[in-house]
């Protein structure tokens, strides 16, 4: 304690606070002390240093005062004391002349903060009760938007060659724009490549959810790499399938059937949902499209008396309903439905419903950029039951999907 702080009076005092119980970190906190004392010795013996080596080349250098100045810190903020030397030749290396923080740890910690959901005010906060450290919202913004040129790297990234499968869906959000709140698409295109590894292709802002900006998000996608996508799992969006063969003309479109249960049962009574529900799981559940055609005949004998807008639906998008039909087992758990994509919506609301709007574009695209960086694990897995999978997609797609695995 005493090599630390060799002021008898200050040293009473830092040991009269531990004893007491005074916080350790923050604002005002006893390490604060301690590691400004620490700081000022280091730059008394970086000075004692630059003299010796000068003395030693006959050079003429005495000190010449301290500067003084204020850092911020992990454990608060500082006021340390830099010696002066008479002809300026000293660069101490500890805390530079243009230094405002003792290390870069703290824009980790702001990222990570903001990354996690926090607002710029619930960083300052927790800065402030935590570090005891006041930082602007400002500075808090500008060490964020570091992130902007990641984003953009990221969004045009090569993309792998082939993909066994791309769930294609969007998540809408609030943003304040030109003194009015306006509802935003963010449109997810998330996919299993042909060795099996999901992964976030990309994240795309838009006023509105339309299958013309799917056109153009495909484009994209294609641009970046990708040759051959053997199945989209889409929802009921008009005109999804005909921007999908436009692109992509050998792939397999197969239409959501949770999206399309939902869709269904919207004006369903309530004391008749649960049967209706069951009675459509006997069609999508079938083995094969003639027992799912004679199901679909039998819940309309029933239903269509009552719910007579329900049957047409169904017969109307058969097709794109139906594909996952023609296939083993395995692959029809794997498109049958955009769950997957619906479970990565999960993860990025579980950051953001606590907001109302959000002040701008970028700031959302940050927030949900950092957060899925920090949480890969969630989405960034191997498909289940690869294995199996893989082997009904050699059996139903041969060579076309053969040679991209080998």
């Amino acid at each position: 304690m005493e090599d630390l702080i060799p002021d008898p009076e200050r040293r009473a005092e830092v040991l009269k606070r531990m004893y007491n119980g005074d916080p350790v970190v923050g604002q005002d906190g006893i390490f604060t002390d301690l590691l400004q004392a620490m700081i000022d010795a280091a730059l008394e013996g970086e000075m004692e240093a630059h003299l010796e080596q000068e003395k030693a080349f006959g050079e003429v250098n005495r000190r010449n005062g301290h500067n003084t100045k204020q850092l911020r810190s992990r454990v608060g903020p500082l006021q340390v004391h830099t010696p002066r030397d008479r002809s300026g030749t000293h660069k101490p290396m500890l805390v530079g002349k243009w230094d405002r923080e003792l290390s870069t740890g703290m824009d980790e910690v702001i990222i990570s903060l903001y990354a996690r959901g926090n607002s710029v005010e619930d960083v300052r906060s927790q800065l402030r009760e935590l570090y005891g450290v006041e930082v602007s919202a400002g500075t808090i913004s500008r060490i964020t938007d570091r992130v902007l040129e990641e984003i953009t790297t990221w969004q045009q990234r090569p993309l792998d060659p082939c993909y066994s499968i791309i769930y294609m869906d969007a998540i809408h959000y609030k943003i304040r724009q030109e003194g009015k709140v306006k509802t935003k698409a963010v449109y997810n295109a998330y996919g299993v490549t042909a060795h099996g590894q999901r992964d976030l292709l990309g994240m795309y802002l838009s006023d509105s959810e339309g299958s013309r900006y799917w056109g153009l998000i495909l484009e994209d996608i294609k641009r970046r790499g990708v040759e051959d996508v053997l199945f989209f799992c889409v929802d009921g969006l008009n005109g999804f399938k005909a921007v999908i063969e436009d692109v992509f003309p050998a792939s397999i479109t197969q239409r959501c059937i949770v999206h399309m249960v939902r869709t269904s049962t919207r004006y369903v009574s309530y004391k008749d949902l649960r049967e209706v529900c069951s009675d459509l799981r006997k069609i999508y559940s079938s083995a094969n499209r003639d027992q799912a055609a004679i199901a679909l005949e039998s819940f309309g004998q029933k239903w269509d008396s009552r719910y007579k807008e329900i049957r047409p639906k169904w017969e109307q998008n058969w097709e794109e309903l139906m594909a996952f039909m023609d296939y083993h087992p395995h692959i029809r758990r794997m498109i049958y439905t955009t769950n997957p994509v619906e479970a990565l919506h999960r993860a990025m609301r579980k950051v953001t419903k606590s907001k109302g709007a959000w002040v701008s574009e970028n700031a959302l695209i940050k927030q949900l950029y950092l957060n899925l960086m920090i949480n890969k694990k969630s989405w960034q897995r191997k498909a289940f039951h690869w294995v199996k999978i893989q082997r009904e997609l050699i059996d139903q797609f041969g060579d076309r999907y053969e040679k991209y695995i080998l």
